[in-house]
């Protein structure tokens, strides 16, 4: 590392996202051979929530509408998400995850959280929720 802590953070940080493409890559895949990479962060959304509208989605993943329309159509065709209409506006569309979805995204997940337990067994406790808290703030100070 050098002397500069901000230029060190910077190289850390890109190399911690290489490697979370690659993880998020290799979790679509596990999810279904088809699932487009791009596609996994609607999936994480989605799975936080029964039912989205498309204009939540659209705020949240911070894509462009036809973007957000083609990656649903995607997920749509391999039976991880569905379609609703919204109760409360008829003009409106819900996205949510189906039965099929949500138990693949669980089951990548709870592997996943298997091991960085696994990978962070030999932390003191402590430094995780530190680390959790730092990240934290970090991502409160860049929005």
């Amino acid at each position: 590392m050098g002397s500069d802590p901000i230029s060190d953070l910077e190289s850390e940080l890109a190399d911690i996202w290489r490697r979370g493409r690659i993880q998020i890559r290799e979790r679509a895949r596990v999810i279904d051979p088809g699932l487009e990479p791009t596609c996994y962060p609607l999936l994480v959304l989605l799975s936080r929530h029964d039912a989205v509208p498309m204009s939540g989605l659209l705020a949240e993943l911070g894509l462009e509408k036809s973007t957000l329309t083609r990656q649903i159509d995607s997920v749509v065709r391999l039976g991880l998400v569905e379609r609703h209409p919204d109760p409360a506006d008829a003009r409106a569309r819900l996205v949510a995850l189906t039965d099929r979805g949500r138990t693949r995204f669980k089951e990548v997940t709870e592997s996943a959280l298997s091991e960085w337990r696994e990978r962070l067994s030999r932390w003191d406790p402590a430094d995780v929720q530190q680390l959790a808290e730092l990240l934290r703030r970090l991502a409160e100070s860049t929005t």
